[in-house]
């Protein structure tokens, strides 16, 4: 029986930033603690775009040092995971000038979720960081993790689609409550 060729670290994780709506961005804040938050991205298989607030507490710990470590992934499935080592860099363009069309795109749930609209997301979140991987490190457990492999089984690529219809839902049947 002929064995599923394997990517490389690389294209491990080029799959995982192609397919996952969410990383984890971790940077450090001026007096050394760790700052980590989970952020929308836009991938254009080279760098990763961040539209953040300019005053976020991540855009005032990468003026003082631009090392960034990014994580993505499910950790079910033995931890089939990729961790990325990176450079940041803050653009001084607006986010409306920076971000491609698909950004926004990708996220209309969540944008809806939270009661921003396109132009109303684009001047909040003003700021674009850009983030150059510097190092692709996959992370697993002791099986050969499915992002490992050329083809990704159908089943597990409808259960991902199927997670993240559920979530949108879940997130738009969500109601304000009053207190009485």
């Amino acid at each position: 029986m002929d064995q599923e060729p394997l990517l490389t670290p690389a294209n491990r994780i080029d799959r995982l930033l192609r397919t996952e709506p969410v990383l984890w961005l971790s940077s450090v804040r001026p007096d050394g603690r760790p700052h980590l938050v989970p952020i929308w991205f836009s991938w254009d298989g080279r760098d990763i775009l961040v539209a953040s607030k300019p005053d976020a507490q991540k855009i005032r710990n990468l003026r003082a040092n631009p090392t960034v470590m990014l994580a993505l992934g499910e950790a079910e499935d033995d931890f089939d995971v990729g961790l990325l080592e990176g450079r940041a860099e803050l653009l001084d363009s607006p986010s409306s000038a920076v971000l491609p069309p698909w950004h926004l795109d990708k996220y209309p749930a969540q944008m809806a979720a939270i009661g921003l609209s396109h132009d109303e997301f684009l001047a909040t979140y003003s700021q674009v960081i850009r983030i150059t991987p510097t190092r692709f490190l996959p992370w697993h457990g002791r099986t050969v993790p499915a992002s490992a492999t050329t083809v990704v089984p159908l089943d597990r690529r409808l259960a991902a689609a199927i997670g993240r219809v559920s979530a949108g839902i879940a997130r738009s049947d969500r109601r304000p409550f009053a207190l009485a």
